[in-house]
């Protein structure tokens, strides 16, 4: 059964402004470095927005028309509201309740015959918080929700993957994209505070069921930008070893060694060598140092310190979160605890409070044993509003909540004094890779290593900004002599880097005075559409019914719509004859003069034994050559018809 066309589906992120400026908690905002894990780094914060990315997942993966929203303003979602829509999806946390519900009234003001889906860790709260915001709410798995919720066919996984990506800055510089991987929801570690466990009841659910698959979303971003990095959305990526181990191997076979970050824990490391985990193109991880003696399962295997002085020596960069506010910790404790990670020199580090999540056996304990702060059980909504991981919510054995929160501050000023900003304990950790790496015999990780240099060279403008505003004069001191062994390795730096060294003191300056004025800070409405013909995106059902009314023998044909980018995207796997090459070129050309759409026409593993004549596609497509950007196999072996189409279609710039 089919959704009726008419059903229109809206999915949003709650409003914008969000941050302390605007009455929020203090690590709320659209950034987890700048708002959590940097937030003491100042201008040397890097800097990345985080849009709920869900919402594009489960958009890509609906038939019924939909839209998605990335913080719109309380004007902008008003104009969309008014375009008239079947179901509105909301998404949000629990710490963000009050801005749901401001976003819920809008909808009930400007879209009262709309049906509101309620979405995201927030749902956490029971139907006694949440039931008079809703029609609907999503506790599962957002894809199949809405598929039933809608009236759609169960799909398989794999779901259709959406190609996401967001962009790091240093001082307002765009220097990386990352694309994002949706891997797995849950995680069975089960730690007493985690949320995301215990919301899906300590499951993992493998969106990307097999390393291969993996593997094939990130070949689709390298073929679309060679140049991205990768995030590994699973909170335990390598848990799973026969899944990890048959992703390494299809990285091994694809010969396009990745660059990735990924979550993962002491006890899943503990099962591979480091070679492995830099043959998969790990080169990042987030690991939960959470405290000394706090007991958890997962930190059980090799001693932390050993894993983290390996994996800095070979250029893996850590962000390693620690836990403040256990039972067994004062300041004492804490301070022990933290001189131990400051010693092991973690690119990253995030210190929060720990605190009871409705849903975890830790909130169920503080419930039972009357921990809550009082304040809190008489004013739920200050508990919802506050829950961050920044303010103490428990009645702790010897600690007052000004204390715990005041150690918390400390950790976080501690690490920058100590360590000195991220962005260069990162570069440091490249170079030991690099030298690590460089004479290695193995040619991926001597791939890897040219990898870091390539980094490291891109990075020689951040230090001039770094020795005359570091944060202290020893970590100056530091960065100038990483600077210089950085030139003994590299090279001295060129005139232009000299240049754009200074260039980038005065955006470092630019930055601090935004970041003091609370300028510029809020990000840009993201508005995408998925399946709402307009007048770029008006032939996207003649894209979708290429492969059922072009049915070719030995070819396989297979169409992907990119919503964000108004791009289709066609991969041909197989033998192409020339009469085939006929029709397949006219049902392009037709598609093409329909629509304003760009195209990629993907060969990779187009057969060149068994394709002919290629030269009606090209006759067909000519006209058409500035909106079509082909995909080719390696130049060496490529068909001379193959080379051809390389020729013809040289213009696009996409």
């Amino acid at each position: 059964m089919t959704t009726s066309p008419t059903k229109k589906v809206l999915l949003t992120s709650v409003c914008r402004p969000l941050g302390p400026a605007s009455g929020d908690a203090p690590s709320v905002g659209y950034e987890l470095l700048h708002r959590q894990v940097t937030r003491a780094q100042g201008i040397f914060s890097p800097r990345t927005v985080n849009a709920q990315f869900s919402l594009d997942y489960i958009a890509e993966n609906l038939e019924a028309p939909t839209v998605v929203l990335q913080y719109p303003s309380k004007a902008e979602l008003n104009r969309e509201l008014k375009k008239g829509y079947d179901y509105v999806g909301v998404c949000f946390v629990m710490a963000v309740l009050h801005k749901m519900k401001e976003t819920v009234a809008l909808i009930r003001r400007y879209a009262p015959q709309s049906k509101i889906v309620l979405g995201g860790y927030g749902t956490v709260l029971d139907d006694a918080v949440l039931a008079p915001y809703a029609d609907h709410i999503c506790r599962e798995e957002g894809v199949a929700f809405m598929r039933r919720l809608l009236g759609e066919r169960v799909i398989p996984m794999p779901y259709r993957h959406p190609l996401t990506v967001s962009w790091l800055k240093i001082f307002g510089w765009k220097v990386s994209g990352t694309g994002k991987i949706f891997a797995g929801l849950g995680c069975p570690n089960g730690c007493d505070f985690c949320c995301t466990s215990h919301f899906f009841s300590r499951k993992h659910i493998r969106l990307l069921p097999e390393g291969k698959d993996i593997y094939a979303v990130i070949e689709r971003y390298l073929d679309m930008d060679p140049g991205l990095v990768f995030l590994i959305l699973d909170e335990d990526f390598l848990l799973n070893k026969k899944r990890a181990m048959d992703f390494r191997d299809c990285v091994k076979r694809g010969g396009r060694s990745p660059s990735i970050f990924a979550f993962s824990s002491i006890k899943a490391i503990s099962q591979y060598t480091v070679e492995e985990i830099l043959e998969m193109g790990i080169d990042g991880f987030w690991i939960g140092y959470e405290g000394a003696r706090s007991g958890y399962a997962k930190q059980q295997g090799r001693p932390v310190e050993e894993i983290m002085t390996e994996f800095r020596e070979h250029g893996i960069t850590v962000l390693a979160s620690m836990i403040v506010g256990f039972d067994y910790q004062d300041q004492d404790v804490v301070a022990r605890e933290l001189a131990g990670l400051m010693e092991l020199k973690p690119a990253l580090s995030q210190f929060l409070i720990y605190g009871p999540v409705p849903g975890t056996p830790f909130y169920q304990r503080v419930i039972k044993d009357n921990l809550l702060q009082d304040g809190y059980v008489k004013d739920p909504e200050l508990f919802y509003r506050r829950a961050d991981g920044f303010s103490t919510m428990i009645k702790h054995p010897t600690l007052s909540p000004e204390a715990i929160e005041g150690i918390q501050r400390w950790c976080f000023e501690q690490d920058f004094q100590r360590l000195g900003p991220s962005i260069f304990r990162v570069l440091e950790a490249r170079l030991l890779g690099y030298l690590k790496l460089r004479n290695s015999p193995n040619p991926i990780l001597r791939e890897k290593a040219e990898y870091y240099a390539r980094e490291l060279r891109v990075a020689y403008p951040v230090f001039l900004a770094g020795r005359m505003l570091g944060p202290n004069p020893t970590v100056r001191r530091w960065i100038g002599d990483l600077e210089r062994r950085i030139h003994a390795e590299l090279g001295p730096p060129a005139a232009t880097e000299r240049l754009k060294s200074a260039l980038a003191v005065g955006a470092a300056l630019w930055t601090g005075l935004t970041l003091k004025l609370n300028l510029f800070q809020d990000p840009k409405l993201v508005r995408t559409t998925y399946r709402i013909p307009g007048r770029r995106w008006g032939a996207f059902e003649l894209w979708e019914d290429l492969q059922q009314k072009l049915a070719i023998p030995e070819l396989s044909l297979q169409v992907e719509l990119q919503h964000a980018k108004k791009q289709v995207w066609m991969r041909l796997e197989g033998a192409l004859s020339a009469a085939a090459a006929e029709r397949l070129g006219q049902r392009i050309r037709d598609s093409l003069a329909r629509s304003k759409n760009r195209v990629v026409l993907d060969l990779k593993r187009l057969q060149r034994d068994g394709t002919g004549d290629l030269r009606p596609l090209i006759e067909n497509l000519a006209a058409y050559r500035s909106r079509i950007r082909l995909i080719l196999p390696k130049v060496s072996a490529a068909h001379p018809e193959l080379l051809l189409l390389a020729s013809v279609f040289q213009h696009y710039r996409g």
